[in-house]
């Protein structure tokens, strides 16, 4: 199969969240299924400084409304996949991927630009595989206008994977004068809605974990979105995401400040934490546990609960901790002024740093993630791979991929709790830290089966395959 997968952003090149870990790891897995995928993305300012060498494809002029922008077409290739990118610094020239105002008008464009680059190249996909909101409007602009305008667009067939059903794109309705077609698919609440426009037209959709698709099928949480999905249910799909285990693997890593195996990890965890507590002038007690927090600052990621029971345990010495992201400003003055309280215990560095990133999942032994909601989550399969056990509560992916630990059989990869409620998270780690301080036999052996667990890529792109196949045959 030719598969053309159009995302908002791609590792290594740009990266907000797990969509780019995705957007990397599954064209790498489908190609060694023998299936050709290229990546399609837009040429960011912060791509280009990072100095990647790439050949210039060619112009086109793209239409929208009354007024016309210029996409600029490169291919680069790493990892031995082609990565096209869409080049326009009015759009794309800035800092940041999303949250202008003229996001409408940026995504718009990058979604008729991916169209007419396959015009431009003649390179006709089986499957354009669209990513979120950011690309949801191609299966709409390829019913009501390529279709119509070249033979060749007759037969393709369109798969909409959801990343995060909470970003869907929602802009006044007079967005739509940038279309040049009206059709009622786009209008949710009387605005047009870019995710909900690719949930009504496309020959099917997908979300990256069993249980996140069941869950969005309900109001709290389908973000108002549960009717059109509910109405398209027999079209959604659940994949859990897949893991690179190449690429996230303590044994290789020479970013660490100690490799190790599954059967070194006590050794190789002992000496990584002791190297990132003195690298980042904290407390040197090792016998304290570490616990990391490495996520996009969101609602979703679980932090108003954290808030009210950290200062507790903190007070008290029971762990250090280190804090990687940024997103929300709240969120960020929170860790910020926890920093400043707890200069010996907490290291809070604001922004992702992909390097102590990786150090801090080797250093750490719990990985927070008490999310209100989780399509999937990536960082949590990284830390388990790492022998960071992660700590969760059971909602989305999850449910689908952490089992608890379960004191009578020692059998489990980390711990969970079931309500988003702050108390029985403050539980959950106090039996985290019991089982650290007073059972480490049953500490490693937790660790040891999270670091053999494989969240296998292979797995999942075997099940993007059947489903591509599906839609080929069957829509």
């Amino acid at each position: 199969m030719n598969i053309l997968f159009c995302s908002g952003e791609a590792y290594p090149f740009s990266k907000s969240g797990g969509l780019a870990d995705v957007a990397a790891a599954l064209p790498k897995a489908l190609t060694k299924l023998s299936h050709k995928v290229s990546i399609i993305t837009p040429y960011y300012e912060v791509i280009k400084e990072k100095h990647f060498q790439t050949q210039k494809i060619g112009e086109a002029t793209i239409t929208m409304g009354d007024y016309e922008k210029k996409a600029i077409y490169y291919i680069t290739y790493h990892d031995g996949i082609p990565y096209i990118f869409i080049e326009n610094d009015d759009f794309f020239g800035r800092k940041k991927y999303y949250g202008y105002e003229d996001d409408a008008s940026r995504f718009t464009f990058f979604n008729f630009a991916i169209f007419e680059y396959i015009k431009l190249t003649k390179n006709y996909p089986d499957i354009l595989h669209a990513n979120d909101w950011q690309t949801a409007l191609i299966p709409f602009f390829l019913d009501v206008k390529y279709r119509m305008q070249d033979p060749k667009f007759k037969h393709m067939k369109t798969l909409l994977s959801i990343h995060n059903l909470e970003k869907q794109g929602s802009y006044p309705i007079e967005t739509e004068k940038l279309f040049g077609h009206k059709n009622f698919t786009y209008i949710h609440l009387d605005r047009v809605n870019f995710l909900k426009c690719g949930i009504m037209r496309a020959n099917a959709i997908n979300t990256v974990s069993e249980n996140y698709r069941n869950e969005i099928l309900t109001r709290f949480y389908g973000f108002t979105l549960d009717g059109p999905l509910r109405a398209r249910q027999h079209d959604l799909y659940g994949i859990l995401n897949g893991l690179d285990q190449e690429l996230y693997d303590p044994s290789g890593n020479q970013n660490l400040d100690q490799t190790y195996t599954m059967n070194t990890s006590k050794k190789g965890k002992l000496a990584n934490k002791k190297a990132l507590l003195k690298a980042l002038s904290l407390d040197q007690d090792t016998s304290r546990p570490m616990i990391s927090f490495i996520h996009r600052f969101a609602r979703q990621k679980g932090i108003d609960l954290l808030m009210p029971v950290l200062s507790e345990f903190l007070n008290e010495k029971k762990f250090s901790m280190v804090v990687i992201g940024s997103g929300d400003a709240l969120y960020e003055q929170y860790f910020t002024k926890l920093q400043q309280e707890y200069p010996d215990l907490v290291y809070y560095e604001p922004s992702f740093d992909p390097v102590l990133s990786q150090k801090a999942y080797a250093a750490s032994d719990i990985f927070l993630l008490p999310s209100l909601f989780e399509p999937c989550g990536l960082n949590h399969m990284i830390a388990m791979r790492y022998g960071a056990l992660p700590l969760v509560r059971e909602t989305g992916g999850l449910k689908d991929s952490v089992t608890p630990y379960n004191k009578f059989t020692n059998i489990g990869v980390g711990f969970a709790f079931k309500n988003y409620d702050a108390d029985e998270l403050k539980e959950t780690i106090l039996l985290a830290l019991d089982v650290y301080h007073n059972d480490q036999d049953a500490w490693q052996e937790l660790i040891h089966q999270a670091m053999h667990v494989n969240h296998s890529l292979s797995k999942m792109a075997k099940q993007y395959e059947q489903l591509y196949e599906h839609i080929l045959k069957n829509t």
